[in-house]
Parts: C-alpha cells; sequence; structure tokens
C-alpha cells in the first residue's frame, strides 16, 4: 500500500513540473509564447519638413494602418527635419532596441554617408520593409527652348556648365544623383554639370523667375505646376510610363533612347537592434500595407508603383545599391 501511495505522490510531482515548466516557457517568450504585438503607441519619424516625400509616405502609411485597423496602436509621425535627413537618423539610432521607433527613408540613406554628411548609414538600423517606389521628375519652364530630354542634353553635351540644374537635396545626393545618372547614360560629360543645392524649398521659384534652367524633382512634386501651365515635364526616370490623370503624359527617358532608369525606393527602418519578433510582425503588416485597396488608391495618386522587400530582401538591396553609388560619387569626386 505505502508504495502505491509513493507512485500516486511521484506522477502528481510529475505533472506539477510540467504544468510549471510550461508556465516558464510562456514567461520567458520561448516555445508557446505569444506573437510580438505592440503595447504602446508607434512612432514614425519623417527626417525632413512637412509636406516632402518621407512626411507624405509616413503620414500615409499611419492613416491606412489605422484607418484599415492593419495596427491597433496609435501611430504618431513627428518631423525631425535637418542635415539631408541626419538629424531624424540620429535620433532613432538613440532608440536602440526599441520596438515603438522608426524612420521613412530612400536613397539619401545611402549617399548622405556615403558623401561624408552622416555617421549613421543604413547598416546602422534594422532595415524592416520597403514598400513602395517613386521616380524623379526633370522639368523645365513651360516657355523653355528644349521639349525633351534629347534636346536638353545635347545642349549639356556641348557646354554643360552653361545649363543650371536645381534640386532640393545637397550636391551628391538624391536630386542631383538623379539627374546626373540620366545624363550620364544620354553621353554627358557629368563632372561639368552645374548643380545648385535649393535646401530653402524655392527651386521651382528660381525656375519660373529664369534664374535656373532644370528642375530635378520627385514626380508628384511636378503635377499641380504642369496643371497649372507654368512648367513641362521633360521626362521621368521609370521604366514606363506612369498611370494617372498628368503623370501618363509624362514621358520616361528610356522612350527617349536614353538606357537609364533612376528608382527612388522609400521604406522604413527600425533603431538598431531592434527585436526580431518586433521585425517579423512589421514586415507582416507592411505587407497587408502594401496589399490594400486602400494603399493601391494612394499609390495612384502620388505615382507611386508598389515595391514591397522584407527585411532580409531589403538588407541584401541597399548593399548593391550602396556599392553602385560609391562609384558614381567617386566619378564625381564626391565621395568620403
Amino acid at each position: 500500500m505505502k508504495k502505491v501511495f509513493i507512485g500516486i505522490v511521484f506522477v502528481i510531482l510529475l505533472i506539477f513540473s510540467a504544468a510549471c515548466s510550461a508556465s516558464d516557457e510562456e514567461a520567458s517568450g520561448t516555445e508557446g509564447s505569444k506573437e510580438w504585438n505592440p503595447e504602446k503607441p508607434i512612432e514614425i519619424v519623417a527626417p525632413a519638413g512637412a509636406g516632402g516625400g518621407w512626411d507624405t509616405t509616413a503620414r500615409m502609411a499611419a492613416k491606412v494602418f489605422t484607418e484599415e485597423e492593419i495596427i491597433d496602436s496609435d501611430i504618431g509621425v513627428v518631423n525631425k527635419a535637418g542635415g539631408g535627413g541626419a538629424v531624424g537618423w540620429a535620433y532613432v539610432a538613440g532608440q536602440e532596441g526599441s520596438p515603438y521607433n522608426m524612420f521613412v527613408a530612400s536613397p539619401p540613406l545611402l549617399f548622405i554617408p556615403l558623401n561624408g554628411q552622416s555617421e549613421y548609414g543604413h547598416e546602422d538600423f534594422t532595415p524592416i520593409a520597403n514598400v513602395i517606389a517613386d521616380y524623379a521628375a526633370f522639368a523645365v519652364a513651360a516657355d523653355a527652348k528644349w521639349d525633351n530630354l534629347n534636346e536638353l542634353f545635347d545642349d549639356m553635351k556641348k557646354d554643360p556648365s552653361s545649363i543650371t540644374v536645381v534640386g532640393t537635396s545637397s550636391p551628391g545626393s538624391m536630386d542631383h544623383i538623379q539627374f546626373v545618372q540620366i545624363a550620364k547614360a544620354a553621353g554627358v560629360d557629368v563632372t561639368k554639370i552645374k548643380y545648385v543645392s535649393d535646401q530653402d524649398g524655392v527651386g521651382l521659384t528660381q525656375l519660373l523667375n529664369g534664374s535656373v534652367d532644370v528642375f530635378s524633382t520627385g514626380v508628384s512634386e511636378t503635377v499641380e505646376q504642369v496643371k497649372a501651365g507654368t512648367i513641362k515635364v521633360l521626362g521621368v526616370t521609370s521604366e514606363e510610363r506612369l498611370e494617372g490623370d498628368v503623370l501618363e503624359d509624362f514621358p520616361t527617358a528610356k522612350e527617349q533612347g536614353i538606357d537609364a532608369t533612376f528608382v527612388n525606393w522609400r521604406g522604413f527602418f527600425g533603431p538598431p537592434n531592434m527585436d526580431e519578433e518586433a521585425v517579423a510582425y512589421y514586415e507582416e503588416k507592411f505587407k497587408e500595407l502594401s496589399d490594400s485597396e486602400a494603399f493601391a488608391d494612394i499609390r495612384k495618386q502620388f505615382g507611386w508603383d508598389e515595391m514591397y522587400m522584407n527585411s532580409e530582401e531589403y538588407k541584401q538591396f541597399l548593399d548593391e545599391k550602396k556599392g553602385e553609388i560609391q562609384s558614381l560619387l567617386d566619378e564625381l569626386g564626391l565621395g568620403e
């Protein structure tokens, strides 16, 4: 009888031990734990002022996340302008490991550190997901003598420095490099291109008053002025013509015989050492965002293309692009 009693006690102890072990696994986040979900508000940094591509992308993403109930937590967008993005990047870098902070980025995250204007590059952050492809547009005043890119580049081949190109980014950053990449493919000596940086946002005014000749900018920044009849777009850098009112009228560089494109990828990054479970959560949510009809309508409105990449795909893509950009900056004498 005593042996039977001891056996029963032993079985009870085994069951109790197994229950405790399962409880410990749940508490420690090992097998049996729940997937990560945000329990606090999420902050998205647009590392520039209001109204630009970063700001618009961040706010449109936050809008769809909320209105389509893709993410339940509150999402706030904050602007941290300065240094071509470097101020915002430094801020997020200081939130190491946080699953509640992220920023939107595009090619300047590669350009700026490569030309020595920021200590932070894409390797210093956690890539989460890319969501869109945007494109460049090269505009001139409505009464300019050029009606297409070939006419412009023919004049630049004769005397590159006689034509002034303006953009909102610094030399060696996006508005400069997107123009240089297409001009180089057209046969222009890109080392002699006269580029001026307008970081105060008056490049369009300079174009209209004749202070500069060409405005290198994003496609969506040209639409209203084209509608108003004040400027004309000589070409855009997409592979094929874009869809949408006005946008479909913009010729591509490729259809004008210039074998080059420029993609302004745009996506989201977390601080260094963001938890893998949080990254997996956001990857899934950004894929849901990208696949939604609501975000498809926004892409059409702004002339964006779908370009989703998960964290690992994004990292590989950025590593490849960095090498290409480094070569071009070195040619221009703008590499660090």
